[in-house]
């Protein structure tokens, strides 16, 4: 099936002919000359008529039923972009008609929840892939010849330089959509064909998540509701890339905003905007570094820290010395699991006796794959057939109590923490999966995915 998603489909043909008739005997036409057509088809497809109706030598090739459905799914769509795609090649213009194309590419991408557009180039084919609820799948494919004409589009209403194709270029631009305004960051970067091409979409849907609608269970967000009201101390949300720590960030940040607190955040780059919180973006070519600003941090008088990332020894060493003077610091960190986020903090060549005084909670998480709601996961319009729907957060929370932060003073092995963790029934990730799949929520296959042990 993965070489189907890259089959050029000519649009076309669905104008040509009843697009009806292929939507309701469920065939996809991807070819024709004056004597073939060639079609996908599935194990339901009504073939009875197809030869008499179409008088041409047809060839078939099955694939499966959710993924055929997925291309007939949004027809008017893909017609109007292969429309706007194959005349701007025509014309040798990336002008009227590549303008439109990306605008409706980008107004179907958040129409379809959206988060990264990749655009890759391949010897004869582009791909145009969208990455929803994490998962990348390709939208949309075109002649490779096409890219010359999206790629100097993107470049150019980014600021970017057009000519510039061996080295990697990040910029930015902005579109109204709904009377919405999307923000997109753009990232270039040199490939062996070509280039790839990644938008990254920021609007405001992840921020208008909080905690309580984050998917948590119910004993994990009332531990972390509970020690959020701490005055002091390091709280640290770990996981790998992906797994929705900044959203869960953010989240607490609105449950901590209030005009009685001064809450200054550091991040590289800034995510979400939130009003009446002093949010300090990074800009290292003029020499705001991370370094830079946390050493006079604590100047601006905080009450909150947030720090993006903890991501060297510099930056830990200045979080563990905030929440020990006095104020509460809320990261991330890269780590698998709680127990593995204290070997890092370790690993990072950090006092342990700071470690031990000042973490509070360790919150490890992954996001999975929620059952679509809408058809019950069968596979519909919603899901693009799919049969999967927005995402919801597992985890483990590790409250340092007095056993764990003589543990960690003592530089203590993973084994040490799991084996005092055992004696607490300590709830792991793959447990607050299980219970989601016991709730049928998700499948046991999603949170395997997520859970590496």
């Amino acid at each position: 099936m993965k070489n189907i998603l890259k089959k050029i489909i000519d649009y076309s043909m669905f104008e040509r002919y009843d697009k009806n008739y292929f939507i309701e005997n469920k065939i996809v036409p991807f070819y024709e000359d004056n004597i073939h057509l060639k079609v996908l088809v599935c194990k339901n497809s009504n073939l009875k008529s197809i030869k008499n109706d179409f008088n041409k030598l047809i060839s078939f090739e099955e694939i499966e039923e959710l993924e055929l459905l997925f291309i007939l799914n949004n027809l008017e769509k893909k017609i109007s972009l292969f429309n706007h795609a194959t005349k701007s090649i025509l014309q040798n213009s990336f002008d009227k008609y590549i303008d439109k194309f990306l605008e409706e590419l980008i107004f179907f991408a958040i129409e379809s929840r959206t988060s990264d557009i990749h655009i890759e180039k391949y010897k004869e084919t582009v791909l145009f892939k969208f990455r929803v609820d994490g998962r990348l799948k390709t939208f949309f494919t075109f002649k490779a010849e096409f890219f010359k004409f999206i790629s100097s589009h993107i470049k150019l209403i980014s600021n970017l330089d057009m000519t510039q194709i061996r080295l990697p270029q990040d910029g930015r631009f902005s579109l109204i959509y709904d009377n919405k305004k999307y923000d997109f960051r753009i990232s270039c970067m040199p490939t062996i064909e070509a280039e790839s091409i990644v938008l990254r979409i920021l609007d405001n849907k992840n921020i208008n998540k909080n905690l309580q609608t984050l998917g948590l269970s119910k004993d994990l967000l009332t531990t972390l509701i509970q020690t959020l009201k701490l005055t002091q101390g390091l709280i640290l949300i770990s996981g790998p890339t992906g797994s929705g720590k900044t959203t869960t960030l953010y989240s607490i940040l609105k449950e901590l905003n209030s005009e009685e607190q001064k809450i200054i955040t550091v991040e590289d780059p800034i995510e979400y905007k939130i009003d009446s919180i002093c949010q300090v973006p990074i800009n290292t070519k003029i020499g705001l570094s991370f370094e830079v600003v946390l050493k006079n941090i604590l100047r601006q008088d905080p009450d909150i820290i947030f720090i993006g990332e903890i991501r060297d020894k510099f930056s830990l060493d200045i979080a563990l010395q905030a929440s020990l003077t006095g104020h509460l610091v809320i990261a991330s960190i890269h780590a698998n699991s709680s127990v593995e986020t204290i070997s890092r903090l370790i690993d990072l060549q950090a006092d342990p006796f700071l470690i031990s005084t000042t973490l509070k909670l360790v919150m490890a998480q992954r996001l999975v794959l929620n059952f679509c709601q809408f058809c019950g996961a069968i596979g519909c319009k919603k899901c693009n057939f799919t049969r999967f729907y927005d995402r919801s957060c597992i985890g483990e929370i590790l409250k340092v109590d007095e056993k764990i932060s003589s543990l960690i003073f003592k530089k203590a092995s993973i084994n040490e923490f799991n084996e005092y963790l055992k004696t607490l029934n300590f709830k792991t990730l793959l447990d607050d999966g299980k219970d989601k799949v016991k709730d049928n929520l998700t499948s046991l296959e999603e949170v395997y995915k997520v859970v590496s042990y």
